[in-house]
């Protein structure tokens, strides 16, 4: 790996822990943000020469704050800080300063940054590009195009969110157990959320990433809460979900459901890690919605070809999960569990309630027509089909409803000699 090359890696991994540290002094997103910037200048000129820190992280925050310092005595026109090569001091000032950040400060300053990034005041479009950018360090260009709206706009989208948190007067101090508790599942939430951004874009090259970045930040909070058995299961289930991206859509870009799906082309490497982890967390016996959700997963990714999916055990953990986390997606998602296993009227009588609440779902409709379509029922299976693809997110999804309808043309078509004895 060229200098250049592990430069940039290192940056990356010690972000969230410089940031969140230098957040926690000067107490504003701005300064802590080009504070690190200005640092990463300065280790791109020093490091190649003077070698690399023992410490990336407190090096960089070190000299970030400096840097920071420097910057507001020259606002003041005061005297300012001595050159690079005193205040970026390897052998002394760096070594004092790793020995007083421990690792229950940088899990406090990771933990906070990532909180305020998903601070209950910004919708969930502001929380995603804010940790992206700041937390992440993807540029505005790279979220724009994650989106699909011009840089502009998501630089106004990213300034917005920064000026709310400012206003918000978000706590710097250190949380207790239960804010902490309480932190942590608004942080797990935005990264499942940023998950789905990537794993809903059906084979959109620019979005995919999302999912990378979602894996390396619950990896990034596993390290932090390494005995928490819920950060084990975010993790599992993202590392399994994304596992079966190279088999979720073929070669013209369209869906492929998961009875479908070449199992051949499944990331083993990626499931043996979501495995072991599920596996570990479901031995500490505290479930939670991470956990059940990565637990169905598993018993996908565990079935070698689809009819040995263990449906009914999928379908008990499904109704393990509408206790923890009642919602009509997640009732959605048992009622296709309860077609394999009971038949299409059973599942077709647990979603017709969910109408109302659902109105605005693709799936709900593309299951709705699916299970329409079984029972023979063409008429109105067309309709909900046509609903589907009013309410298609990519182009993707709407080819492939569009196949159902094309299919159900195709078989409700009157032949030849049913035409002539109507006419």
């Amino acid at each position: 790996m060229t200098d250049i090359a592990w430069i940039d890696a290192t940056l990356t991994s010690a972000r969230p822990q410089a940031v969140g540290a230098l957040l926690r002094y000067f107490r504003d997103l701005d300064t802590a943000e080009e504070a690190f910037q200005d640092a990463c200048l300065r280790a791109l000129k020093s490091w190649p020469r003077n070698g690399p820190p023992r410490d990336p992280a407190a090096w960089l925050i070190l000299v970030g704050r400096n840097v920071a310092i420097d910057a507001k005595r020259r606002e003041r026109k005061q005297e300012p800080l001595p050159p690079d090569e005193v205040i970026s001091d390897l052998d002394d000032a760096e070594a004092a300063l790793a020995e007083r950040l421990d690792g229950a400060d940088y899990r406090d300053d990771v933990l906070r940054l990532l909180f305020i990034c998903c601070h209950p005041d910004l919708p969930p479009t502001q929380q995603i590009a804010l940790a992206l950018r700041i937390v992440s360090g993807l540029s505005v260009k790279q979220i724009a195009r994650a989106f699909l709206v011009g840089e502009s706009a998501m630089e106004q989208r990213i300034t917005r969110a920064k000026s709310r948190v400012a206003e918000a007067d978000v706590p710097f101090e250190t949380p207790g157990p239960a804010e902490r508790a309480e932190r942590f599942a608004a942080v797990a939430a935005m990264v499942y959320l940023i998950f789905n951004e990537g794993y809903s874009a059906s084979g959109d090259s620019a979005r995919a990433p999302l999912c990378d970045e979602a894996i390396r930040l619950a990896r990034l909070l596993l390290r932090l809460f390494q005995t928490e058995p819920e950060v084990m299961g975010l993790t599992a289930l993202l590392l399994l979900q994304h596992a079966r991206a190279a088999a979720r859509f073929d070669a013209d870009g369209a869906v492929v459901l998961l009875d479908d799906q070449d199992r051949r082309l499944w990331n083993q490497p990626m499931i043996a890690e979501g495995l072991a982890l599920i596996d570990k967390a479901m031995r500490h016996r505290r479930r939670g919605p991470y956990q059940v959700q990565a637990a169905i997963a598993a018993l996908h990714a565990r079935a070698e070809r689809p009819e040995d999916t263990d449906w009914a055990q999928i379908d008990l953990l499904y109704a393990a999960l509408e206790e923890l986390q009642p919602s009509p997606v997640v009732t959605l998602n048992r009622a296709v569990v309860v077609a394999k296993l009971r038949g299409p009227e059973a599942a077709l009588a647990m979603i017709e309630p969910l109408a109302p609440r659902l109105s605005g779902y693709f799936h709900f409709f593309g299951a709705k027509g699916g299970l329409l379509m079984q029972l023979g029922r063409a008429e109105e299976a067309r309709i909900a089909f046509g609903e589907a693809i009013a309410l298609a997110n990519t182009a993707a999804e709407a080819a492939h409803i569009r196949m159902h309808l094309d299919r159900l043309i195709k078989d409700n078509a009157p032949r030849d000699g049913a035409k002539a004895s109507a006419g």
